[in-house]
């Protein structure tokens, strides 16, 4: 484990053994109802088991999860790829499907939000990465997420990408690695 901002350790997570844990710090950060957690719950243990997944988590003290981040090399024939490619191929970036480590994944207790931890787990994530870049999706929005990836270097490759169980709007978002520091 290594130390963080916040006063919190990072370090790898057994994403499959404490997702329920995980779960309840992604519903408290992004407002999950009970049976999208269910239905997360089977795609994130699916997820983990698929070539080059890996997580970290920042634990408190007693170690307790208040952020985790996960993702793996991207793969076209997942349900992801398939529903952002269209979107992509439109503005002429289908190619940051390749080559690519997704971020599935990036959720910090609001608790510790605003602290350095999504950008030290991230950061952490991604600099073990293989692949030249690295891709994501967030909230069509101006957020703190959106403004935290731009730092690091991501831009939007794609807006206004409807998933079909989602009621707002997401962005597909692309960074050269490693990731921008500072």
């Amino acid at each position: 484990m290594v130390p963080s901002p916040a006063g919190l350790e990072i370090g790898p997570l057994d994403l499959a053994a404490r997702v329920d844990e995980a779960l309840r710090v992604q519903a408290v950060a992004f407002g999950l109802s009970e049976e999208e957690i269910g239905i997360r719950r089977y795609i994130v243990q699916r997820h983990m088991t698929c070539r080059g997944a890996r997580a970290l988590g920042a634990f408190t003290e007693d170690g307790a999860i208040a952020g985790f981040v996960y993702g793996m090399p991207n793969d076209r024939t997942h349900w992801w790829s398939t529903v952002v490619e269209p979107y992509l191929r439109a503005g002429g970036h289908e190619h940051w499907l390749d080559e690519s480590f997704a971020i599935t994944e990036l959720h910090v207790h609001p608790g510790f939000q605003g602290h350095g931890v999504g950008r030290e787990l991230i950061t952490r994530l991604t600099d073990s990465a293989a692949e030249p870049r690295s891709i994501l999706s967030a909230i069509d929005t101006e957020t703190p997420a959106r403004a935290l990836y731009r730092s690091l270097g991501y831009t939007d490759l794609a807006r206004q990408v409807h998933f079909p169980s989602a009621g707002r709007p997401y962005a597909v978002m692309g960074a050269t690695l490693p990731l921008r520091r500072g």
